[in-house]
């Protein structure tokens, strides 16, 4: 296992998006996706708690432990919670199920299909009894997760008379009214989580604080019984149900990454072992496009604008990473010649654009036939220079070591790399 990850670590970079997705109440679901800013190692899905939100202090903060540890994580809204759309009304815990799996779905279908599912209290349980149908899982851990889905009545019980009478209630959850129907109540005695539990083919933390206020820790010792091996059970000490405690949700997803660690692929690094002067390309599993790039010490990404499907513009797209190339190349060769040549420049820059055009439109083109990609080059020069030391600089320009491989005839040999490469 890799080492646990430190409290620091949560600081480190994190790309969000925000998505939508069918639900299952042919209502849209928002879901945000948080990914470390470099090599992804495996995909999470995040299930927050009864009447919360993926925006709970909880949910958040789980989300960015976990992405400090190389895990992208999806946290979604159930229907008619925070912003997906719908009537929570008309929800159950098997609706709850259900927008797991099309999420699950969602993300398949962006080259992300989560290995790893987290849950908060009735969260916990969706992500248990979901796993058997996302076929990509390969560990799931909860937080403060009830025995049966059952146990939730416990929150209801101002309204359990009056929805047995009349088919709903209005209840007051977390200091907000809530409408619950008697088809909610009806839903979760229909659910044996003990079942599941025991039939989960894949490796599973149960976490629990002996501090819960809500739900006592022997919930989470009964379904630790009922779980077959591989299986782990952790104390929360000092942590409240909802996790608002200091510090509580940061260490609870740290605790899971690294509990997840022996059960996740290796995070894709591009090798160490290139030689000088070769560059590594390797896909990160961001999206459909996304790239790992390597270049000796250097790591960045690559991707493609969201305007293209699959695509997450987590990076540079090809394009960008050329003229970036040609502009570096220009920038440093022009400060290397006013350096050698003292010329008193304060500043530089290069701007580039390019296109598809028609030959017979460009007049600096050697061919009329077809089609040239031009490129622009706008260069900015600031300092106390003659117009003959600008004029020298400006034809430096074009002597860069990138444009004279441009303007050179060039030569791709593509082969396929041994085995042993």
């Amino acid at each position: 296992m890799s080492n646990p990850v430190s409290p620091q670590a949560i600081e480190l970079p994190v790309l969000r998006e925000r998505i939508e997705i069918p639900g299952s109440a042919d209502t849209p679901l928002v879901a945000l996706i948080d990914r470390p800013d470099g090599p992804v190692r495996g995909h999470a899905l995040l299930a927050h708690c009864f009447t919360c939100s993926k925006d709970t202090i909880a949910a958040a903060r789980i989300a960015r432990a976990l992405a400090a540890a190389q895990i992208a994580v999806t946290r979604v809204d159930f229907t008619g919670l925070g912003e997906s759309a719908g009537d929570f009304a008309d929800t159950t815990f098997s609706s709850n199920i259900e927008d797991l799996v099309l999420t699950a779905d969602a993300l398949r279908e962006r080259g992300m299909a989560p290995e790893l599912l987290v849950g908060h209290s009735l969260g916990g349980a969706a992500v248990m009894a979901a796993a058997e149908f996302i076929p990509e899982v390969r560990a799931v851990a909860t937080i403060a997760a009830p025995e049966e889905p059952v146990a939730v009545e416990r929150h209801l019980v101002e309204g359990l008379e009056q929805m047995a009478r009349e088919g709903e209630a209005v209840v007051m959850l977390a200091g907000r009214p809530m409408r619950i129907r008697q088809s909610f109540v009806d839903d979760l005695a229909e659910h044996s989580l003990a079942d599941r539990v025991a039939a989960l083919g894949v490796p599973l933390l149960l976490m629990h604080s002996p501090d819960d206020e809500q739900l006592g820790f022997d919930a989470a010792e009964r379904l630790y019984a009922h779980a077959r091996q591989p299986k782990s059970l952790i104390a929360l000490d000092g942590a409240d149900h909802l996790l608002t405690a200091d510090g509580a949700a940061e260490r609870a997803g740290r605790l899971i990454a690294t509990w997840a660690d022996q059960y996740l692929p290796t995070a894709q690094e591009p090798s160490s072992s290139l030689p000088a002067g070769a560059v590594s390309v390797r896909p990160n599993g961001l999206g459909a496009f996304g790239q790992d790039i390597a270049a000796g010490r250097h790591r960045w990404l690559a991707d493609e604008p969201t305007t293209v499907r699959g695509a997450l513009d987590t990076g540079p797209n090809p394009y960008d990473m050329l003229l970036a190339a040609l502009g570096a190349c220009t920038s440093m060769t022009m400060r290397m010649y006013a350096d050698h040549k003292g010329f008193e420049v304060d500043d530089l820059q290069v701007v580039l654009s390019q296109e598809r055009v028609h030959a017979d439109d460009c007049a600096d083109c050697e061919t009329s036939d077809g089609h040239v990609t031009r490129i622009e080059r706008s260069i900015s020069i600031s300092g106390d220079l003659t117009p003959e030391q600008r004029a020298g600089l400006m034809r430096i320009a074009d002597k860069c070591p990138v444009h004279r491989t441009l303007r050179e005839p060039i030569v791709i040999v593509t082969r396929e790399a041994d085995a042993a490469e």
